[in-house]
């Protein structure tokens, strides 16, 4: 893991806005629709490149290939993994949306999205086509050995989330299906460590299903399933050093009061469990800004990287720099300036089909976290105190 050595390192979560004719492809893919494969290929490869240089050009350290092959986070594990089939309904609704019903009307009304139907799981799950992430590998080496960033990452969906998106209608238990999730993706983060890419590891699981699945149940059962989710992570990269795998924490990337998040504080200690060296987390929007005061007072391990979204994915308000700065210098303030990166709340591009920020001004806020890191670079490590 890089260390923020003379400056604030700064990255993001992972997906970028995807150009609009690559979206008509991804979309026909996953709804089983006539399109050209070899195109896609092809395109896929174009926007790469294309994506990993504009990071670079916006002062993003830590870059990504944007997700570009992907249709979401969880779904793509469809096309990789074997044992998934026809879509099952999910049980479960936000609790922070149930109380706001004209909200969720008006949304479905205003946004013309491509619902995922995402597929359950419906025979043992195993590890299936390399063929896709061979292809992610290869696009991204050449992008990266193009544009030269700090460093790379890619995405990968955790067993959790997927055991959460993806129904189970195989597995006697939960446990049992995170468990067999585990062992299958166990060979997807084992390739991106050998390519010498960072493993980002997606875990919104730990936090977000508290008002989602779990809404219903006690804080001790999820906080019970949170647990299994992080060792079942832990036994599928126990061959990967820490210092070479993240993980990505969120309460969902969704326009909403997010009135029901649990607290960070509250899951802090399980996700400090989990092996990946680095934590992104939200630290930007109306309901997470104030998490510097929560982190400041429990124990962090010493071996922990934090790196807090300090701009939100949910809104086209740009930050301005200096705002930036500030929230960077409050972590600095717990943990020390070499052991914070700048990130960002959540991807820009969860769903390939629904962005929630205009593409160009994702780019300006990117920039802005540059200038901003920018600022707490010369605020922590040029500034003589008398």
């Amino acid at each position: 893991m890089l260390y923020s050595v003379d400056h604030i390192l700064t990255t993001h979560v992972g997906s970028l806005p995807r150009p609009n004719d690559l979206i008509d492809m991804l979309v026909a893919r996953d709804r089983n629709r006539p399109y050209d494969p070899a195109q896609l290929e092809r395109r896929v490869a174009e926007a790469v490149i294309a994506i990993v240089q504009k990071q670079v050009d916006c002062g993003i350290d830590l870059v990504s290939d944007g997700e570009m092959s992907k249709i979401s986070y969880t779904n793509y594990v469809k096309h990789r993994l074997n044992g998934f089939g026809d879509p099952a309904p999910l049980r479960w609704s936000p609790s922070d949306l149930r109380e706001h019903p004209d909200f969720v009307a008006a949304q479905r009304r205003m946004n013309n999205i491509n619902n995922l139907d995402p597929p359950a799981c419906r025979a043992p799950i195993e590890a299936g086509d390399t063929g896709p992430l061979d292809t992610d590998l290869a696009n991204f080496r050449t992008a990266v050995d193009a544009a030269v960033p700090v460093g790379a990452f890619l995405n990968a969906a955790s067993p959790g989330v997927v055991a959460h998106f993806m129904p189970n209608a195989y597995y006697a238990t939960r446990d049992a299906y995170v468990e067999a999730l585990a062992e299958a993706l166990t060979q997807e983060y084992q390739a991106i460590h050998e390519a010498g890419f960072l493993l980002q590891i997606d875990c919104p699981d730990l936090a977000m299903i508290r008002h989602m699945e779990f809404a219903d149940s006690s804080l001790e059962e999820f906080r019970r399933a949170a647990e299994v989710s992080v060792e079942a992570l832990n036994h599928a990269t126990r061959n990967i050093p820490a210092e070479a795998m993240r993980i990505h924490i969120c309460w969902g990337n969704y326009p909403g009061p997010h009135t029901h998040d649990v607290p960070l504080v509250d899951m802090a200690e399980t996700i400090f469990r989990a092996r990946p060296q680095a934590v992104l987390f939200e630290g930007a929007n109306p309901q997470h800004g104030h998490q510097h005061e929560d982190l400041a007072t429990i124990a962090i391990p010493d071996d922990k990287i934090l790196v807090p979204g300090v701009i939100d994915t949910n809104t086209n308000h740009v930050e301005h720099p200096k705002l930036i700065a500030q929230r960077l210098c409050a972590y600095a303030d717990i943990v020390g300036r070499e052991r914070i990166q700048a990130g960002t709340d959540c991807g820009f591009s969860t769903l390939a089909s629904l962005p929630r920020v205009w593409p160009s001004i994702v780019w300006e806020k990117l920039r802005a976290m540059a200038e901003g890191a920018a600022i707490a670079t010369d605020r922590l490590w040029n500034t003589k105190t008398p």
